[in-house]
């Protein structure tokens, strides 16, 4: 057991340190193309801080243990916008322009679309293959409509191409190694609390991936970067669905476990809605709601351990 929680936790380490390095290459790259903060936040940071979820959960699927695949995307996009925009809105109000935009509507067709497979109970190959011809198409129309914003005279210099790629293959390297320890450990310990592999994935694995979204999100905040925070965050949530699950179960076709047809459907598509309509009604997503989405998310975590 001893041996186990030390997997989850090297596993873990590796995952957010890695992440980070992985992020760090593929802005050095995308600055190179001249692309603006958002579009940097909604693709390479935001897929980028998204490969810990996709390697585990194709090593998850490949194992047989569908609840953590699928858990981990589904908990993941949870977790994005109750913890970390949650985080990220309560150290300063964050700007919901980007929501109502065409990357929003995105992510909540996305949110649709996954629950929809979710309610019948399998996420076969088809439906995999489905969800990466959309990525793809979503990608080449983000990338052609993304300039460089013009009054971005403080920006530091980019490194270079070659210095970016090295350091994002390495950064990609470390996250698969520590995904594979991340869903040894987590399935062990599973088997040994006699907890569903689903719950597991929803919570340890689900917030342990999304640790790079955290930083990178806190981050941007600190520095005033809110475009680069949800860009983040919505790019990340988008990805998840028609990248992670997509490319996963085309792989590996998926039966949803029982667990994830009751409160945690409803939590995935109500977190998707909530900032919408702060933009909506507010044009912001305040403090206060902030820590409101963190105590939810605390709720929700207790609801499904308990």
């Amino acid at each position: 057991m001893i041996i186990d929680f030390g997997l989850v936790a090297l596993g873990l380490v590796a995952l957010v340190f890695c992440g980070d390095v992985l992020v760090r290459g593929a802005v050095g790259v995308a600055q190179r193309a001249g692309l603006s903060p958002f579009v940097i936040g909604l693709t390479l940071v935001g897929f980028g801080t998204s490969m810990p979820e996709l390697m585990t959960s194709l090593i998850a699927a490949n194992q047989g243990a569908p609840g953590i695949a699928l858990g981990n995307v589904v908990g993941s996009n949870i977790a994005n916008i109750l913890l970390i925009l949650g985080i990220t809105a309560a150290m300063g109000a964050i700007p919901g322009r980007a929501l109502l935009e065409r990357d929003g509507m995105v992510m909540i067709g996305a949110t649709v679309v996954c629950s929809v497979l979710i309610l019948s109970g399998h996420v076969g190959r088809i439906a995999g293959l489905a969800c990466i011809a959309a990525l793809v198409t979503y990608l080449v129309v983000t990338l052609r409509s993304g300039k460089p914003d013009q009054d971005d005279t403080n920006a530091a210099e980019p490194m270079s191409l070659l210095a970016g790629l090295g350091i994002f293959l390495a950064g990609l390297v470390g996250v698969m190694i520590g995904a594979k320890l991340l869903v040894q450990g987590a399935s062990e310990i599973a088997r040994a609390f006699a907890v569903s592999e689903a719950v597991i994935g929803l919570t340890v694995v689900a917030v342990g991936t999304s640790l790079p979204e955290l930083v990178t999100s806190v981050m941007a905040a600190r520095k005033g970067q809110g475009a680069l925070a949800i860009g983040n965050v919505i790019g990340s949530n988008i990805f998840n669905i028609l990248g992670i699950l997509g490319v996963t179960a085309a792989i590996y076709p998926l039966a949803v476990p029982a667990d994830m047809q009751g409160i945690t459907l409803w939590v995935f598509i109500l977190a998707a809605l909530l900032p919408i309509g702060f933009a909506l009604v507010r044009g912001l997503i305040p403090r206060w709601a902030g820590f409101g989405f963190v105590a939810g998310y605390a709720a929700y975590v207790v609801a499904i351990v308990a």
